[in-house]
């Protein structure tokens, strides 16, 4: 046994961590002066109150997930061996996965690394740090990462509210290596047999949504010939996989000007500028705007931020994904398509379908559903936490 500090559970709180989920929260744990006093992050063994281990992990004496386990044996030495045992765990599935090394290396608790994302970019990685625990053990993730894969460059993205949680500074900058070169300090990336351009240093999250990608695959299957109009648009990837399938036209929409920039360099990497136009502007207000003109088109994708950041925010988020479906479906031709999707672990599945049809309805559309997606293979689901499932989509046909 390591002589790290053992926590204790409460009676009978044990059966969800032996039934296999991840985490203890603070009123299921002996909170007495001791463990107050650990400091954030800190690795301890948490036993049942009988004493019997459940596992290491991490601990936050203050956050409502206090425990966080990494592993099952109580005297595992969570170090930088360990760690490169489970990202190159990780890694092996990606390659079974995928042709090009451009995927979501690890997703968090489901790839066994509570805390941590990471997505590659070929030679370039990407990670965010969402724990105190995640946070001490940075300096050995990027020492694992290089003994694995020898990036050029590895990105700490943490600059995400999500920090707030555990009162974690934000800040996004290099941990190894550099980001020189032809390209200013952006990245190049394949999906679909298509460049995209992608900003670890200055982007939005890690730089790319590989979630949607094969959303983004499936919607493209349905693009020849069509008019195409793509709202939150971010880099393009939608309106770009589109019109490589055959899509007549493309229009993004984004309020990110740098966002913008890299649709546009990414459209004329691919040959694709001639057809695709990209406008900065509140998509809310432009679609109400586009409505008011009469402009119809045969696709609209509406993939907005996370509406319901916390649960608090569920009735508001609800309303405005309800209003989003609406204004986007009187958009949409007779026969045509629309794409809706969420990024928030907090709108229920039931409830993001009840808004969206609440919204098609008020726009006087019929709908069929064509298709519930979610998150690709490279986001893997814990199956004990539903948080886990947070990306929702919908394709409906529209008459």
């Amino acid at each position: 046994m390591t002589d790290r500090p053992t926590l204790f559970l409460r009676p009978g709180g044990d059966k969800r961590l032996r039934q296999g989920h991840p985490w203890a929260y603070s009123n299921e744990i002996t909170l007495d002066e001791a463990a107050k006093a650990l400091a954030p992050g800190s690795l301890v063994t948490l036993s049942r109150v009988d004493g019997k281990p459940l596992g290491t992990g991490t601990f936050t004496p203050h956050g409502l997930i206090a425990f966080r386990r990494f592993d099952r044996r109580p005297d595992a030495a969570i170090d930088r061996a360990w760690l490169a045992g489970r990202l190159g765990r990780a890694l092996a599935l990606r390659e079974k996965l995928y042709d090009t090394p451009h995927y979501r290396l690890v997703h968090g608790e489901a790839d066994g690394l509570p805390g941590l994302v990471a997505d590659r970019f070929g030679d370039v990685v990407t990670l965010q740090s969402g724990t105190a625990g995640m946070d001490a053990l940075m300096p050995d993730v990027v020492a694992a990462l290089e003994d694995l894969l020898s990036p050029r460059a590895v990105v700490l993205a943490n600059d995400g509210p999500f920090r707030k949680l555990e009162n974690l500074p934000r800040h996004r900058d290099l941990a190894a290596g550099a980001l020189d070169g032809p390209l200013d300090g952006k990245v190049e990336i394949m999906e679909g047999g298509l460049r995209f351009l992608t900003d670890p240093l200055g982007g939005q999250k890690t730089g790319w949504y590989f979630d949607q990608r094969d959303n983004r695959s499936f919607m493209a299957g349905l693009a020849r010939g069509a008019s195409v109009l793509d709202t939150y648009c971010h880099a393009g990837g939608f309106a770009l996989r589109a019109l490589a399938a055959g899509a007549a036209s493309a229009e993004g929409v984004d309020g990110s000007d740098a966002a913008l920039d890299l649709a546009r360099r990414s459209a004329a990497l691919n040959g694709l500028a001639d057809r695709a136009t990209f406008t900065k502007g509140d998509v809310f207000t432009d679609l109400e705007r586009r409505g008011a003109l009469g402009q119809r088109f045969d696709i609209v994708i509406a993939d907005p931020p996370a509406f319901v950041k916390s649960r608090k925010d569920l009735g508001s988020g609800a309303r405005g994904y309800r209003k989003l479906a609406d204004l986007a479906a009187r958009l949409v031709a007779p026969g045509g398509l629309l794409f809706m999707a969420s990024c928030s672990h907090n709108m229920p599945a039931d409830r993001f379908l009840a808004e969206v049809a609440a919204g098609v309805g008020r726009a006087g559309k019929v709908a069929r559903i064509l298709r519930h997606g979610g998150a690709g293979p490279d986001h893997p689901q814990h199956p004990q936490l539903p948080e886990s499932a947070y990306l929702k989509s919908l394709t409906l046909a529209l008459d």
